[in-house]
């Protein structure tokens, strides 16, 4: 593979709070990964500020933060990225919008009196979510609104000459009566109310409700924003990078960053999506001249929306099982110099099942360097960034997680200079 090679693998929402049934460890700290704990003897470890103070916490802010792009310079909303991974044709006055295909309720309400039951519809598939939108299509589109479908339950509403809104994430209310969180817009809340009525004794919700699914039955309107101008990511930091990622968001950005994206059959943004398929990606993209690879993983994300401890912690296994135990293994095997990554982009903790803006633990291992030399913020190393080495021990088990972490007194409160750090740039 030639020269040295520096690779992210994102744990999207990986971070948490310690959690009672786990004996007050986080998903991260309770869970078997031993991928990571042999990484963690030889690493440097700390806490990174992903999320700019004001921002939102979400993975659009928080991934271009990890890439080095500043989100406070070059956030434009988070469907503009998402357009543009599915190939949308913005002009500058286009508003984007993610349109979710969610879950309410369906007891004999006003539909200001419904809840949000599900964002995702069970992590409905893309093939029926596109009949589905079809149907939504064929009666709500015309020249001011276009659907464009995208992955599983995220698709992309485009509005000509629109405005920018406030709009609530609907991960953000699951379990709440959607009537003070709908649009203030009279053309979006219309369709979203027309839409439920297209949807809800749709052939395929019938089929899924006989299945034990949540039924996909209303379009949701959230994330707007204008179309994004990225300057160059191998102009600005002189690597060659790929993305791997299953979401469009994440390959939204690296469409308008000019980076590769590659195509993963079987990679859906679930628990169960083709985390060997992304290791085969990645290593193919270094193997092919690419000097930098994003290994971008949902699952524990979506796990964390769910409220599903168990399947957090499981979702956590795989990625370390699955992705970083092969992965560095076939680079160790072949020889090949690299640096490599390891962090969640923000938390989702199970207790109140939508992001935060909390620092999140990062792991950043050499395989030329056994213990790194880590400056701080002003690049003069100090008595704290010293204890970022984490020194092996027999029998050691210190681990990767937050606590972990935060131990080492090492703290990057600006995420888009994370990046420096793994590129080597201020070392």
């Amino acid at each position: 593979m030639g020269n040295k090679k520096y690779i992210v693998i994102l744990g999207d929402g990986m971070a948490d709070e310690p959690i009672q049934a786990l004996g007050d460890k986080t998903p991260l700290e309770y869970a078997d990964t031993p991928a990571m704990d042999r990484l963690s003897r030889r690493a440097e470890m700390g806490l990174v500020k992903t999320i700019p103070r004001g921002m939102k916490p979400g993975s659009d802010t928080a991934n271009l933060s990890v890439l080095g792009y500043d989100p406070e310079i070059y956030y434009s909303g988070r469907s503009p990225l998402e357009a543009l991974s599915i190939g949308v044709p913005m002009k500058d006055t286009d508003v984007a919008l993610r349109c979710n295909i969610v879950t309410l309720s369906q007891e004999d309400v006003p539909f200001e009196e419904r809840t949000m039951i599900d964002h995702s519809s069970d992590e409905i598939s893309t093939a029926d979510c596109a009949v589905l939108l079809q149907a939504v299509q064929k009666e709500l589109q015309n020249d001011t609104y276009q659907f464009y479908v995208g992955t599983s339950y995220r698709h992309c509403l485009i509005q000509d000459k629109g405005q920018v809104m406030e709009l609530s994430p609907p991960h953000d209310i699951l379990g709440r009566v959607i009537g003070p969180y709908l649009p203030t817009d009279e053309n979006l809340l219309r369709m979203m109310k027309r839409s439920y009525d297209i949807l809800v004794h749709h052939p395929i919700n019938i089929e899924r409700r006989k299945k034990g699914l949540n039924p996909a039955n209303c379009c949701w309107f959230w994330g707007a924003g204008t179309r994004p101008a990225l300057s160059s990511f191998q102009e600005k930091n002189g690597v060659r990078g790929m993305m791997v990622s299953a979401v469009d968001l994440l390959k939204g950005i690296a469409v308008g960053a000019g980076m590769g994206v590659a195509h993963v059959e079987g990679a859906n943004g679930g628990l169960n999506t083709n985390y060997e398929g992304k290791v085969q990606a990645a290593l193919e993209a270094l193997r092919d001249g690419y000097d930098f690879v994003y290994i971008h993983v949902e699952a524990p994300d979506e796990m964390g929306h769910q409220g599903s401890v168990e399947r957090k912690v499981q979702a956590i296994e795989y990625l370390d099982k699955r992705v970083i135990g092969p992965l560095t293994k076939t680079l160790s095997e072949e020889g090949v110099p690299y640096r490599l990554l390891v962090m969640p982009d923000h938390p989702t903790p199970i207790r109140v099942r939508t992001h935060t803006a909390q620092s999140v633990p990062y792991l950043l291992w050499d395989s030329e360097q056994d213990i790194f030399t880590a400056p701080g913020e002003s690049g003069e190393e100090t008595e704290s960034s010293a204890r970022g080495q984490s020194e092996e021990k027999p029998g050691c088990s210190c681990g990767y997680g937050e606590r972990r972490a935060a131990e080492t007194g090492i703290f990057i409160p600006t995420g888009h200079r994370l990046i420096d750090r793994l590129l080597e740039k201020d070392i």
